[in-house]
């Protein structure tokens, strides 16, 4: 989109609506352009298709709109309106034929020739400021006359507070504000525009800070400060995972942050603490302040859990090990010690552990686990934190997993919850039905989804936690899944033996040597595990193109070709995702007069390209075998099927889901021919190509960061760069540290 200055305006008459999306206010209008008030000529054709967000928008109607002329494959030249304002009809003529619209609900073509016979051009007035004269026309009662005010109130408070937010949020946030605060918005954003970013879902602190500025809000204003340092709080939260931050780290990072003195950020914080927002305690010798939500957060996981432990039935020691036995002798297997020691804790604990690498037979512990909880006739429920690592569970138990979202229920009702993970129908007030609750991939686990978890955990009920702990922590704050290991306080089994099958794959040797901070074995050329060394970092990007373009698809098929996923440490570089996205969305799905695209920002989407979805999006609405349903989460990945410009949607094939995504959603969308490793957690994928490239930037390259992309790859790896990078992350073990209290005491 142009800069404002660069926009067009135009002066004219809604001669008709072709499509109005209520919901979102997405508007196609036919346009009489009458003048150019900004010295712009006028456009050749007499009527110009116009399209945008323009909530409310009637024939009759007279408009000012700015925006930008764009040529659409199918449709030919519209012009897209980036901001509007709306005149009020003011002849009879034009009143009557706005109203005969059916622009207001309660009035069609009859009542309006009623009402504006009865009040000519005071009939807006009449509407607005004195509903109970409607009802002297006949067919409008009290109850209807003031329905009809209250929708005309509402079409033009929502202009008002677009006009005046119009320079600094888009009209989708502007339509969502009014939804929440209707026609008191404008009032409430100038007595405290920083309530936008505390309790409108998509609005950060620096959008609003720019608003407040430009209304004249002053940079130490106590709102200001107050709603900063939740900011710093729960950036810290989102960028690096920390559920708290020591009270002298807060009060420096708001203070720059927000460019006033430690003492008035002091102050502040002070009041904050004495409204509850925020909350001050000691954690392992720590002045610990957490966001009061983050805090509650923190207090519920630990309460629930111990509550699990304490409740869970125990079953008789030679019964759990008469079933073992007999599974045993059933398959014809021999159980390691320690797996039988997982399986015996796993049945008798309310809480209980399983960690491990890869080829530990984690996988064999839950088969067993099934069979003697099946035994009993107990409700198992299996569930993991993505679709993806949902459906390989699975695939290896022959038990159907659901990821934790859908087991919940999460609804969708316009607001997020804590920590931005929805609302779920299964809660506290709505238990589930199951006695044994198993959860993999559980390091991928947050804190906030973790208590919505346990929230809806009946009683007496068991949960079972698998993931591999050596792996990154969750995005989202929190450290769960360690932070319940260390605790000591839950019963805790680490498979560590490396069964014999597992030993032939070199990527899962490998995979323990990095673990264990043993160089992997690079020079093997008849495995599943490849390195190819290319000594400029210029030449790492090309040569992976060139592996998923040719080499591969050459020597292995089509097939396993599409299997390929490229995980790179970082989104910066010569060989991050950001530059490989471009060249192999170039190499791979290059453009064709038959492809149709759309460009949002700097990002060009193509039919075709391969996407990731970057955030929970609750209300996305889907279509499976003629099934509905609605939300697409943040690693979801697809292929972009078709692009309609002129509806400005896309659809988007996520495995066997059909997604619509209005253009307006484009932000939560990334190409995903390269990903970075954090978005790779929770998935596999049959083939692992990773840039080993020296300008990445340092804290990335990391032991545990290298470990988890590698335990990424089902059939191969294939790591591209330098030798050396490979050593310096394998001999850099610094774990990243995360401010989180759970479980760790006063």
């Amino acid at each position: 989109m142009a800069s404002e200055k660069e926009l067009i305006t135009y002066i004219g008459t809604v001669e008709g609506v072709i499509y109005q999306n209520e919901e979102n206010g997405y508007t196609v209008i036919d346009l009489s352009v009458e003048e150019a008030p900004d010295g712009a000529s006028l456009p050749k054709e007499e009527i110009i298709t116009a399209y945008g967000i323009l909530p409310g928008t009637a024939a009759g109607e007279k408009l000012k709109v700015s925006g930008e002329w764009t040529l659409h494959q199918s449709y030919g030249r519209q012009f897209h309106v980036a901001y509007y304002e709306k005149h009020l009809p003011a002849t009879e003529n034009e009143i009557l034929r706005y109203l005969s619209s059916r622009a207001v609900k309660g009035i069609g073509p009859k009542t309006a020739e009623k009402l504006v016979a009865q009040y000519g051009e005071d009939t807006f007035d009449v509407i607005e400021n004195h509903p109970e004269w409607l009802a002297k026309i006949p067919g409008i009662t009290a109850a209807k006359a003031q329905e009809i005010s209250e929708d005309f109130r509402e079409q033009f408070g929502v202009r008002s507070l677009m006009m005046f937010c119009r320079e600094y949020l888009s009209a989708a946030l502007s339509m969502k504000i009014y939804k929440k605060w209707g026609s008191a918005s404008v009032d409430i954003i100038k007595n405290n525009p920083y309530r936008l970013c505390e309790e409108v879902e998509g609005i950060g602190f620096e959008r609003a800070d720019i608003l407040a500025r430009a209304i004249g809000v002053e940079p130490d204003s106590r709102f200001r400060v107050m709603s900063g340092i939740r900011y710093v709080l729960n950036d810290s939260a989102r960028s690096h995972g920390h559920a708290f931050l020591p009270w002298d780290k807060l009060i420096g990072a708001a203070a720059s942050t927000l460019s006033v003195s430690a003492e008035l950020v002091n102050e502040a914080a002070v009041q904050l603490l004495e409204e509850k927002k925020l909350v001050r305690v000691k954690v392992q010798g720590l002045d610990a302040v957490y966001d009061g939500n983050a805090y509650r957060c923190e207090r519920a996981i630990e309460e629930k859990l111990d509550l699990l432990d304490r409740l869970c039935p125990h079953l008789d020691a030679g019964d759990v090990e008469r079933f073992i036995t007999r599974i045993e002798l059933e398959e014809d297997k021999k159980y390691a010690a320690l797996q039988r020691q997982a399986i015996t804790d796993a049945v008798n604990s309310g809480v209980m552990v399983l960690t491990g690498g890869p080829g530990t037979g984690k996988t064999t512990v839950i088969r067993a686990v099934l069979r003697i909880f099946g035994s009993l006739d107990l409700k198992i429920a299996l569930a993991a934190p993505t679709g993806r690592a949902a459906k390989r569970m699975s695939e290896a138990t022959q038990c159907e997993a659901k990821t934790i979202h859908r087991l919940l229920e999460m609804e969708f009702s316009g607001e997020e919850g804590e920590g931005g993970h929805g609302s779920f129908k299964r809660n506290e007030h709505d238990l589930l039905d199951e006695d044994v609750i198993i959860i993999d991939e559980a390091s991928m686990i947050d804190m906030y989804l973790m208590n919505s978890l346990l929230k809806a955990v009946k009683p007496g009920a068991r949960l079972m936690l698998i993931g591999d702990s050596d792996q990154l922590p969750s995005v989202g704050a929190g450290n769960v899944l360690n932070d319940i290991i260390a605790s000591g306080r839950f019963t805790t089994v680490r498979l560590t033996e490396i069964f014999r099958q597992a030993q032939e794959s070199l990527i899962i040797t490998n995979a323990h040597r990095i673990n264990d901070g043993t160089y992997p074995v690079l020079n093997a050329a008849d495995n599943d595990f490849f390195f190819l060394k290319r000594d400029f970092d210029r030449d790492v990007s090309a040569t992976i193109v060139d592996l998923c373009l040719n080499r591969l698809p050459k020597s292995y098929g089509k097939e396993a070709a599409e299997g390929i996923q490229v995980i790179s440490p970082s989104r910066r570089g010569v060989a991050g995702t950001e530059t490989l996205n471009l060249m192999l969305q170039g190499a791979l799905n290059p453009p064709e007069p038959r492809k149709k695209e759309k460009k949002f920002r700097e990002t060009v989407y193509r039919e075709g390209d391969r996407v990731m979805q970057i955030k929970n999006d609750y209300d996305l609405p889907w279509e499976r075998d003629g099934k509905e349903g609605t939300g697409i989460f943040n690693g979801d990945i697809g292929v972009i099927e078709t692009i309609n410009n002129a509806a400005e949607q896309m659809i988007i094939r996520f495995d066997d889901r059909l997604a619509t995504y209005e253009f307006a959603k484009l932000e939560e969308l990334d190409h995903a021919y390269a990903i970075t490793v954090h978005k790779s957690q929770g998935s596999e994928y049959p083939i692992v190509i990773m840039p080993m490239y020296s300008s990445c930037p340092p804290q990335l390259l990391s032991r545990n960061l290298l470990y988890t992309a590698v335990t990424r790859a089902q059939r191969m790896v294939i790591l591209v760069g330098q030798p050396q990078v490979v050593c310096r992350m394998v001999d850099n073990n610094r774990q990243i540290m995360r401010f989180t209290g759970l479980l760790k005491g006063e």
